[in-house]
């Protein structure tokens, strides 16, 4: 029976690249893939390309693909190594092209594909509703991108087109790890439980060192060892559905049946109806088997006809965010906190700030929970205060942590370590779109 290695190398844009050296370099794999945007970063992206249009992909991009290209190109005579990853984000054409740039460095004359089709802000009606309540044309130039979540189409063409690296924008997460699976076994694409299970395992590692134990630690209740050197996951797919994931030997963290059943909950509203562009996945009978240390069997996922819609995700402006942060310590340090807190929300009163939202919490005291259980504990002799609010107008954010700062000199003693930052506030809301509306199209850089 033919088995297919697929690694993760990525759970976010900003993660680790260590242990997908480690996977390129030891894990004896056919495909690594780095799954590595999220709804807001899309939306950051697009801003950038709109400054420079050959900007809007991953900022880690050429990093990873220094680190892993050579392991892509030594593998050419051998078992065969290529990379899918949602890297290209608002660009993945000019991605490409820096990736192929990079493989010639490298002396490897790679074959690299960009998949678009995902922006479809020109196909959105001005009177789509989206979930905040508002239509397009209501938020005017105040929106900066709208992106339907693709499935597994495009990276399906782009591997038969024998593309050594794939480069996507915005693509759901599973179908990253779905199409090598549908490409290498020839499975239809409508045979809906094979598709479900496939699914299951692009969901298993779509968050990286989440399912080999990283978030899964938690001392004196479920340890964890080797987290400073945590490995990457493995899934073992084989051409019958079954599947095994697992680690490289001698990576730090572990992959038992919790782990794996802590990731299977992560960010899923019904077990049952798990919505994709691919399938409407089932998870509600899946189980998870230890055969031996740090590898754990995972069937009994299935599905259903996938849905008729798209998910679009719209990154918009929603004003900005002002922050000033300042700390006080030994004896009396909250007494001390709050009367600075009860200072700057005065000032800001006085100085006529208008806020949209606005929080004042005491970290570590009342900013997760609220008062009743921080006065449960001992007195801290470590506060600090923290003070933010979301604003229309950018003057107004700036005073925010202008009025934090003053405390230095115009407030209680033995004030802190102050900072203030202000940031535009990128928001996102969804709406569905017909998915007949989104075609997904493939782009060659192989000249």
């Amino acid at each position: 029976m033919k088995v297919l290695r697929i690694g993760s190398g990525a759970g976010y844009s900003g993660d680790r690249i260590e242990p997908a050296v480690e996977l390129a370099e030891k894990g004896e794999l056919d495909y690594l893939v780095f799954e590595c945007l999220a709804e807001r970063t899309i939306a950051l992206a697009q801003q950038s390309r709109l400054a420079d249009s050959e900007a809007g992909f991953d900022p880690l991009l050429e990093e990873r693909m220094r680190r892993i290209l050579p392991y892509v190109v030594s593998s050419r005579g051998g078992r065969r190594l290529r990379v899918i990853t949602n890297m290209g984000a608002a660009n993945p054409v000019a991605a490409a092209r820096l990736v192929r740039r990079i493989a010639a460095e490298l002396g490897g004359a790679l074959k690299v594909a960009a998949v678009t089709g995902d922006d479809v802000l020109a196909l959105v009606a001005p009177d789509s509703l989206l979930d905040n309540q508002q239509t397009l044309a209501q938020m005017g130039d105040r929106v900066i991108s709208a992106n339907a979540y693709l499935g597994i189409e495009g990276i399906v063409q782009a591997l038969q087109a024998d593309a050594d690296v794939i480069i996507t924008g915005r693509v759901a997460d599973p179908s990253l790890f779905v199409a090598p699976q549908v490409f290498e076994f020839g499975w239809a694409v409508d045979n809906w439980p094979v598709i479900g299970q496939a699914t299951l395992v692009g969901h298993l590692l779509e968050c990286a060192g989440q399912i080999t134990g990283g978030y899964f630690a938690d001392p004196g209740f479920k340890d964890v060892e080797g987290l400073a050197r945590l490995g990457f996951p493995i899934a073992e797919v084989g051409s019958d559905g079954s599947v095994v994931i697992t680690k490289v030997a001698g990576s730090g963290g572990c992959v038992t049946p919790a782990t794996c059943t802590e990731q299977l909950l992560y960010e899923v509203h019904d077990p049952a109806a798990y919505l994709t562009p691919d399938v409407t996945a089932d998870f509600s009978g899946a189980r998870f088997d230890l055969l031996e240390a740090d590898r754990v069997a995972v069937s009994g996922a299935s599905g259903s006809a996938k849905p008729s819609s798209l998910k679009v995700s719209v990154g918009y402006l929603d004003g900005w965010i002002g922050e000033g942060q300042i700390s006080y310590g030994g004896p009396g340090a909250l007494a001390r906190a709050k009367l600075a807190r009860e200072i700057v929300l005065e000032r800001l009163r006085l100085v006529g700030v208008e806020c949209e939202d606005l929080r004042a919490d005491l970290m570590g005291v009342d900013s997760l929970h609220g008062a009743g259980i921080g006065a449960r504990g001992p007195e801290p002799w470590e506060v600090r205060l923290r003070v933010a609010a979301r604003c229309a107008l950018k003057g107004d954010a700036l005073k925010i942590g202008n009025e934090v700062e003053t405390l230095y000199t115009n407030g209680p003693a033995g004030g802190g370590g102050a900072v203030k930052s202000v940031r535009q506030v990128v928001a996102v809301a969804s709406l569905l779109v017909d998915r007949a509306q989104v075609l997904a199209r493939v782009h060659l850089e192989d000249r």
